[in-house]
């Protein structure tokens, strides 16, 4: 301890992740911006995750699979030939500087709007029950969620292909592994909820059932480009895009996460929202997790230094995300390693407005304090 202060060690040390060497514990969490031009990663976004590569691990904002996946305005995709290319331009950016990074799959499932959808596209969800709230759509104005399409077997089986798909484009793209996002209200989570999911079928009911999409999307991916390349996004207890609590949460959790361990997923990234108000998840539940699954467990939601620090010696987690931080302090690690302030001025109506202004216009603390 100095002057009252932890010494932060643990948190800048190297990690291994599969083959993957990081050099610090400090992952960049994943979060929407809303800069992707017609669905495709462009140069802006390279520079915005060039300068954030200091991160011992970036995770991208969340990136669709399919055309049925784009629920958000201008999010990016990786299944096309155009969009593999923008995000080799992100992926040697980073590479240049330093930097390791996976990219998020998130198909939105139920979340979006069919004015956000290229032609031929629509909502896919386990059952057709409504997320039952609004959405920004690209006429500039809110708009319900209807309800959509409750999937088909065959088309259950075609999504997972999708997914696998993508997760190849993404190692053709120059990432270095990629991240399912089974959180925060998404396609993948919508199959474990027992709000969410209605279904009679193999897919529905049970935990088990309730489990299977996510557990064979995340086999087909990890035999597809490697289980040390394949991570998931978790969010027990999360309350986003009309999801809530059920009575088996405890349950379930321990079960997909000892079948996770099973597949041998290179990493469980367990979200904890209540730091933006969710619910919290108990301590409880992450020392379950973290008790079934082996490998490398990364916490997020909420963070400063300290506390990360904390958890990683007395081994709740081994890599720590922090977001928000991100945006506004390009140079967030080296702050922290050199003790200097950390940026609280962020303007908040620029996450996912679109242009330079509050996406790479955010100075480093060398540029803040340039003296004439």
């Amino acid at each position: 301890m100095k002057d009252n202060k932890m010494e932060i060690t643990k948190l800048f040390s190297e990690y291994k992740l599969g083959d993957t060497i990081l050099n610090n514990r400090i992952v960049m969490a994943p979060m929407t911006r809303s800069r992707a031009i017609n669905n495709i990663p462009n140069e802006m976004m390279a520079l915005y995750y060039k300068q954030r590569a200091t991160a011992g691990l970036i995770v991208t904002e969340g990136t669709s699979p399919s055309p049925n996946g784009l629920g958000y305005t201008s999010i990016p995709g990786i299944y096309s030939k155009e969009q593999v290319n923008g995000w080799k331009t992100v992926t040697e950016a980073v590479h240049e500087n330093g930097g390791k990074i996976f990219v998020q799959l998130m198909h939105s499932g139920r979340v979006g709007h069919p004015e956000n959808l290229p032609k031929g596209a629509y909502l896919l969800a386990p059952s057709a029950v409504s997320a039952g709230s609004q959405i920004w759509t690209y006429s500039n104005s809110m708009q319900s969620m209807p309800v959509p399409k409750e999937m088909t077997i065959a088309e259950i089986t075609s999504t997972k292909d999708e997914f696998v798909a993508a997760s190849i484009n993404a190692i053709e793209a120059g990432f270095d592994g990629v991240e399912l996002h089974s959180a925060n209200g998404y396609l993948l989570e919508q199959f474990l909820s027992a709000v969410s999911n209605q279904r009679t079928d193999q897919y529905g009911g049970s935990i088990k059932n309730r489990a299977r999409f996510v557990l064979e999307v995340a086999a087909a991916v990890a035999n597809a480009i490697g289980k040390e390349k394949t991570g998931i996004r978790l969010s027990p207890y999360g309350a986003s895009n009309g999801l809530g609590y059920y009575d088996e949460i405890e349950a379930e959790y321990e079960y997909l996460a000892t079948e996770l361990n099973k597949i041998g997923l290179v990493y469980i990234h367990l979200a904890d929202h209540s730091s933006m108000g969710a619910p919290e998840v108990p301590t409880k539940v992450k020392k379950i997790i973290r008790s079934a699954f082996k490998n490398t467990l990364i916490l997020s939601g909420g963070y400063e230094a300290e506390k990360a620090e904390t958890d990683l010696w007395e081994n709740s987690a081994d890599l720590i995300a922090f977001g928000r931080q991100f945006i506004n302090n390009p140079d967030f690690v080296i702050r922290l390693q050199n003790k200097l302030p950390v940026s609280k001025k962020i303007d908040n109506t620029t996450f996912y407005s679109g242009g330079k202004k509050g996406y790479i216009d955010y100075p480093t603390y060398e540029e803040e304090n340039v003296t004439l």
